[in-house]
């Protein structure tokens, strides 16, 4: 069985735990922190486990020829992509104030530290468990020293091939156990052909000790679905109050009357996986009742006469009788009375008829 963590205070994954689906506001916010708290609030009533944002040290994340360079895009804050980015980067002040803001109305607040000096900050915060987005999958360095900071841990596996996720999990397992892989495509927003769920099964089975889950950039929620329909125990969609807004991540993300629908859909999916244990249910009963077919009489036949398949078929009768894959078993079987053409064949009509247990 695939190991169960708790990632949050109370909040197990993996195992038969219920999904976790992450709200991914990363910096649909617009750097305004009004916004930034409506999508909280939207998460939380949508059904999300957690409303989880980007946080870097600009300086630790980029050298400054990155800083420096000219931001021509219509999704640009500023005329360099350094003065875009410190547009949507919230201080440290901001960031507590939004978490404080999670816990007064009943969400978990976490947020991807997008280099070293983040994740010091996110572990100051008190964050439940670290987000490494899939641009620092295969920067090692930092894995270690986040996997040491003993939080657990949520990997995205973006741009990454399996020889790159099997070396992450031999950095990170000695260190940290509680860490789960998410499925990812680095593409916004992302096409169908692109997703490759079947790598879910792949994780899965190369990692049978941790808990697999699914981050998502396509459009639509079916593939989401389907990702929990394949056991992703971990699910994170980027979220936005508006799709036409500014910034390359709304397009590929989810409005909320979509979130809604994902999170519905997915427990109802959770529900409907049920047991792989394959009987007749209660809730059929009354179907089996009806319209269940039970063995009759083909011909008339007389008392102490031992039954050949020929003088057998299978109808809906009344009453019920022998199910039809006894019919089999009824061939070679004496009967202790005479049965009228067309009659149900019953436990009464057979001599010394042993009912077999199904199981």
């Amino acid at each position: 069985m695939v190991r169960e963590f708790e990632l949050c205070p109370g909040r197990r994954v993996g195992g038969d735990q219920p999904c976790f689906i992450i709200a991914e506001i990363g910096q649909n916010h617009q750097g305004d922190l009004d916004i930034a708290k409506r999508m909280i609030r939207m998460a939380k009533d949508c059904g999300a486990d957690c409303a989880k944002f980007q946080k870097s040290e600009l300086e630790y994340k980029f050298n400054k020829k990155a800083l420096e360079r000219p931001y021509t895009s219509k999704h640009s804050w500023g005329k360099t992509y350094g003065e875009h980015k410190r547009h949507l980067e919230f201080s440290h002040d901001q960031y507590r104030e939004l978490k404080k803001y999670a816990e007064e109305i009943g969400i978990f607040f976490t947020a991807s530290g997008m280099d070293e000096m983040a994740v010091e900050f996110l572990h100051e915060l008190d964050v439940p468990f670290f987000k490494v987005g899939s641009g620092d999958t295969n920067n090692f360095p930092y894995l270690e020293k986040t996997a040491k900071k003993g939080r657990p841990m949520v990997i995205s596996s973006g741009m990454q091939s399996m020889n790159t996720m099997h070396q992450v999990y031999q950095i990170v397992k000695p260190i940290n156990p509680n860490f789960c892989f998410l499925q990812c495509t680095s593409a916004y927003p992302l096409q169908p052909e692109d997703v490759n769920l079947r790598v879910i099964s792949a994780y899965q089975s190369a990692f049978p000790d941790i808990p697999i889950g699914y981050s998502g950039h396509e459009t639509g929620i079916a593939i989401s679905v389907a990702a929990v329909a394949m056991g992703a125990k971990v699910l994170e969609r980027h979220v936005t109050l508006d799709k036409t807004w500014k910034g390359s991540d709304h397009q590929a993300s989810l409005e909320p009357n979509e979130l809604a629908e994902l999170v519905k859909a997915i427990r109802t999916v959770e529900k409907a996986m049920g047991s792989p244990i394959k009987q007749l249910l209660p809730c059929e009963m009354a179907c089996n009742e009806k319209l269940g077919k039970s063995v009759v009489a083909k011909v008339a036949i007389p008392e102490g006469a031992i039954l050949t398949l020929d003088m057998l078929t299978v109808k809906v009768g009344e009453p019920k009788g022998f199910p039809p894959e006894s019919i089999f078993d009824l061939v070679g079987q004496k009967v202790k009375k005479n049965i009228e053409e067309d009659e149900t064949i019953t436990e009464q009509a057979v001599e010394n008829h042993v009912k077999k247990v199904k199981c």
